[in-house]
């Protein structure tokens, strides 16, 4: 009888994994490739096994880094090897992105917070598969109060009510307001409609000394400010 005591071997993936780690750590997020930094995302959920493959997979299907992150719960679990709670894990970081960049806006006024606000608002709404109409309530310091879905509509029209956005700016004593949606097109010019809506809230909301500070319209290349452009 051998008196030497059988070891169990560790699976091949826990020292590449301890590599990975140490690498993020040491060296930063930039020393890595899109698929080890997704596997390090997806071992979180499934400890057990070698994510290397799906890591791949995932990329391939949904074209890149922000793809699988944007992609919606059903799609993710479309993939073979992607249940519902890895599909939760993947889904938490662009969810902690869009928190980390709120806290950063509250209590500053918009005009020291202006590339901050902007960056939220492309982080929520600029991956989303149909249009969604959301107002930014300020007070009278400019100071955000409230970020609200007011509707959410199709790829290429969202319904838009003026006296309901003009009921809940009093109800919150907002004093101006940031209007945002999205284009999911990609494409971020306003459309005839959108200036007509813009000009309607404009008026509507003039009469009880609330103003629009800007109208934000994102697309996946970029954002368009009517201020900027002189449309406000």
């Amino acid at each position: 009888m051998s008196n030497t005591m059988d070891t169990k071997e560790k699976p091949h993936y826990v020292g590449h994994r301890e590599r990975l780690g140490e690498k993020l750590l040491v060296r930063g997020d930039d020393s890595l490739a899109d698929y080890e930094l997704l596997e390090l995302i997806l071992m979180m959920a499934l400890p057990r096994i070698d994510v290397k493959p799906l890591a791949k997979t995932l990329l391939a299907r949904f074209k890149n880094f922000a793809g699988v992150l944007n992609a919606s719960p059903e799609e993710l679990m479309s993939v073979k090897g992607i249940k519902e709670t890895t599909a939760a894990t993947l889904k938490i970081i662009p969810a902690a992105c869009v928190r980390m960049t709120k806290v950063e806006i509250i209590d500053t006024p918009v005009f020291n917070s202006w590339s901050k606000i902007q960056d939220y608002c492309f982080l929520k709404l600029a991956h989303k598969k149909n249009e969604r109409f959301h107002i930014l309530f300020l007070n009278i310091k400019l100071h955000l109060i409230a970020d609200e879905e007011h509707q959410h509509g199709t790829v290429n029209h969202t319904p838009v009510y003026p006296r309901e956005i003009l009921s809940r700016a009093l109800a919150l004593n907002a004093s101006s307001l940031i209007l945002v949606h999205n284009h999911p097109s990609g494409d971020s010019k306003p459309s005839e409609g959108d200036i007509k809506i813009t000009d309607e809230l404009r008026k509507i909301l003039k009469m009880s000394d609330i103003s629009i500070y800007d109208h934000l319209i994102i697309g996946r290349q970029g954002i368009y400010s009517f201020r900027r452009h002189g449309l406000l």
